[in-house]
């Protein structure tokens, strides 16, 4: 099963209308996100609690990391520069942290508020090597976008 984007970002608008506070919609997005596609085998948040660190969110799969500064792995790299990280083998990524030992692939995507401000990140993880494409890409951060604007 292969994400349907359309269906996915009408049904977390549904969901989330009205809704402002920032873990709610967390929680919410990272469990339709996860049931919306096979490849993602780990998929959650990491927010922004201090400067330069992030602490685990709301999540779907396995444990992850507890906390992640922005010098380090994929997440603190989209954090830092908050630009989307499309990587196709975490093994090739330079300081990848291996929170799961199964994770092949990453999308980690940078979250911001109303006010632009980074608040946290949205990591996806396959167990498949290069699952991820620039179309997961663009439809997941303007399902982001449009869910966090009010935040």
């Amino acid at each position: 099963m292969t994400a349907d984007y359309d269906t996915l970002a009408k049904t977390i608008a549904a969901l989330t209308e009205g809704e402002t506070d920032e873990v709610a919609l967390m929680a919410t997005v990272a469990c339709e996100v996860h049931h919306a596609d096979d490849r993602f085998d780990w998929t959650g948040f990491y927010r922004v609690t201090e400067p330069g660190l992030l602490k685990i969110g709301p999540y779907q799969g396995g444990h992850g990391c507890l906390v992640i500064p922005f010098e380090r792995g994929v997440c603190g790299a989209a954090a830092r520069t908050g630009k989307v990280q499309l990587v196709p083998d975490v093994d090739a990524f330079p300081g990848h942290i291996a929170c799961a030992s199964s994770t092949r692939s990453e999308l980690v995507l940078p979250v911001s508020n109303a006010s632009g401000e980074i608040i946290a990140v949205f990591d996806i993880d396959s167990d498949r090597p290069d699952a991820f494409t620039a179309v997961d890409a663009e439809n997941l951060t303007a399902i982001l976008s449009k869910t966090f604007a009010s935040a």
